[in-house]
């Protein structure tokens, strides 16, 4: 059985398999098939989607196949990831849904689906699914209407923002700040920039007319340049760049210097335990992150808990440390206590509380973290052989290891959807690590590489 979901759900190509029509109409109906056979009732699924063009005819692909086994759609219409994740909490409703490929290009979507506890769904539940998907299992239908339906997307929209707003901004002022926010032409174009207004910001926004093409199309936070220069323009106090979807947010201080995710976790973590929030004195990170975040948290006396990369991993190790603080360097930040769903419009508000209950300037609160160069390469390989498996390259990673000496970090993984070899190295040398990238990506292929 093929596998279609991934860590942040199913994705590909919209118009093309899995993300046809009918395998998506296949995947409503399955999910609400399951989720009717464990609870006995008609279940209730929260559907959002981003601002690409394939995001409506997806939706009411995957609306068909819920009502074709009973069960129940509300519809948000366009609003972020975690706004999903929030909506379907609170409701409650069995499952939310949501209808988007993040950060990826317009042609691409995806379907990523959510518990009520604001997490993904369970590993079984996707089988069951994929199981339905491989034996058709679920013929067409026309849909029944739906009765009573209580909530129109604008109303539930509502919610969300009114969350953002009183909830988690309820104490905050940002009259002394000037802010550029660039979102991505996706999914909180409508509402962060007015968000921040409402809160007393002087608000420039950018990208944030979205026409189904153009979502992260040189723009949000895989695209930061043109905010870095809108920043410096503008003198701006903060850049906030959103993806697509909004679950991830990247800043930009007053003097255009890239903010990523580690650096946010350090600004957060200091603050957090400056005032006892942080829990245990624990930071959940990912493999990937810079070993200067690290560093610079072990010098304020937290430890810093890595997993594999995924913000799912991320959460698992939250919910099992109990920790109160984890993320991405890609800007995918979780606050456990708030949401299970990475927000990064909570990201940005949270950071704006930092700066201005000590007064500080961005660049102020980042300073004291030190980056380490890191170099990232990849392999293409014709099979993913255990790498301890191959004697010539564990020597060669031991006598790298000791030569970095405790002053940075090796990584090898094989790629979870391609046949890629990973190799990362941080230290203090640039040019060191480079050449030790260098060595092992040459003996990883000759050794497994394609010729």
């Amino acid at each position: 059985m093929k596998k279609l979901f991934g860590t942040d759900g199913m994705r590909g190509q919209a118009g093309a398999f899995p993300l046809d029509a009918a395998t998506v109409q296949t995947t409503g109906a399955s999910l609400a098939a399951h989720l009717k056979e464990k609870s006995g009732r008609a279940p209730v699924i929260v559907v959002g989607r981003d601002t690409r063009e394939s995001g409506e005819w997806l939706e009411e692909a995957f609306t068909k196949g819920v009502r074709c086994v009973g069960g129940i759609c509300y519809s948000a219409g366009v609003i972020t990831t975690p706004g999903v994740a929030f909506l379907t909490r609170i409701i409650p409703a069995e499952a939310g849904v949501v209808i988007s490929a993040s950060h990826n290009e317009y042609r691409d979507n995806g379907i990523k689906i959510f518990s009520p506890s604001g997490q993904k769904i369970d590993e079984q539940t996707e089988s069951l699914i994929e199981a339905d998907i491989e034996a058709q299992r679920f013929p067409s239908k026309s849909a029944p209407s739906d009765k009573g339906i209580p909530f129109s997307p604008a109303e539930l929209q509502r919610k969300y923002f009114h969350f953002l707003l009183n909830d988690i901004g309820g104490d905050l002022s940002l009259s002394d700040l000037t802010l550029v926010v660039d979102c991505a032409n996706g999914a909180a174009s409508a509402f962060a920039p007015q968000l921040f207004e409402l809160l007393g910001a002087r608000t420039t926004a950018i990208n944030c007319n979205p026409n189904g093409t153009n979502i992260n199309r040189e723009c949000g936070s895989l695209h930061i340049t043109g905010l870095q220069t809108a920043v410096k323009d503008s003198g701006a106090d903060v850049g906030i760049a959103f993806d697509g979807d909004a679950d991830r947010a990247l800043f930009v201080d007053e003097q255009g210097n890239v903010v990523d995710g580690d650096a946010t976790l350090w600004v957060l973590a200091n603050y957090m335990q400056r005032r006892g929030e942080l829990a245990n004195s624990t930071v959940v990170a990912t493999v990937m992150s810079n070993i200067g975040l690290e560093l610079a948290l072990r010098s304020i006396g937290v430890e810093l808990l890595r997993t594999d990369v995924g913000d799912k991993y991320v959460l698992d190790e939250l919910l099992r440390s109990g920790a109160t603080l984890g993320g991405e360097q890609s800007g995918h930040i979780i606050f456990p206590k708030v949401s299970l769903a990475g927000d990064g419009i909570i990201t940005a508000l949270f950071l704006l509380s930092a700066m201005t209950q000590q007064d500080l300037s961005l660049s102020d609160l980042v300073r004291r973290m030190e980056r380490y160069p890191q170099i990232l390469v990849n392999v293409k390989v014709r099979e993913k052989v255990p790498f301890v498996e191959i004697p010539r390259l564990s020597r060669l990673v031991s006598s790298i290891e000791e030569a970095l000496n405790g002053r940075g970090r090796l990584l090898l993984r094989y790629s979870g959807t391609e046949f890629l070899a990973r190799i990362m190295i941080e230290g203090p040398d640039e040019a060191e690590i480079k050449l030790f990238a260098d060595e092992i990506a040459q003996l990883i292929e000759n050794c497994i590489g394609i010729s």
